[in-house]
């Protein structure tokens, strides 16, 4: 069984280590897909403080007994959010903390109607996490490169009004 994490919501004076927890965590799909013009992985400095800067977009730290072990970024749009991002350091994946995540940072919009997200259609892994958290796909899929396609998904909830971000 694994340990509760938080989520801690992170600022533009967290750019350095969000880039850094980004680029360690994605780097292993980066060296197997080679894929330089999607990968965050492989995104600079610069995109992921323009992205903190961007007002429908947060970022949260996830952490383990005080220790930052990755982090979410979610774009958010009156009923609708995205999550754009979910990374956690190779030595802590395989133990649920990204359905915690998950799960963590869905009850930070209460309000919001739609969940989206995308994902590598060939990484098993990534697409049975996101089915066990009740995302299904949404029958659109987009080509990335030869052997890698990224699928769709989406999970309705029984709210209505807003996205209402907390802090």
């Amino acid at each position: 069984m694994s340990k509760e994490i938080t989520l801690a919501k992170a600022g533009l004076s967290n750019c350095e280590e969000l880039y850094q927890l980004q680029t360690i965590s994605f780097h292993q799909l980066l060296e197997k897909y080679q894929d330089y013009d999607s990968n965050p992985g492989a995104e600079t400095k610069d995109r992921t403080l323009q992205r903190l800067k961007d007002p429908f977009t947060d970022y949260y730290f996830i952490c383990l007994s005080g220790k930052h072990i990755g982090a979410v970024r979610i774009s958010h749009f009156e009923t609708l959010c995205r999550l754009k991002q979910l990374f956690i350091l190779p030595e802590f994946q395989g133990h649920g903390y990204a359905q915690q995540a998950i799960l963590l940072a869905e009850a930070l919009y209460p309000e919001i109607q739609r969940w989206e997200l995308d994902t590598i259609s060939q990484e098993a892994k990534l697409c049975h996490l996101y089915e066990k958290m009740g995302y299904t796909k949404t029958g659109r899929m987009e080509k990335i490169k030869d052997g890698m396609d990224l699928v769709y998904y989406a999970r309705h909830t029984k709210r209505a009004g807003n996205c209402g971000r907390q802090a």
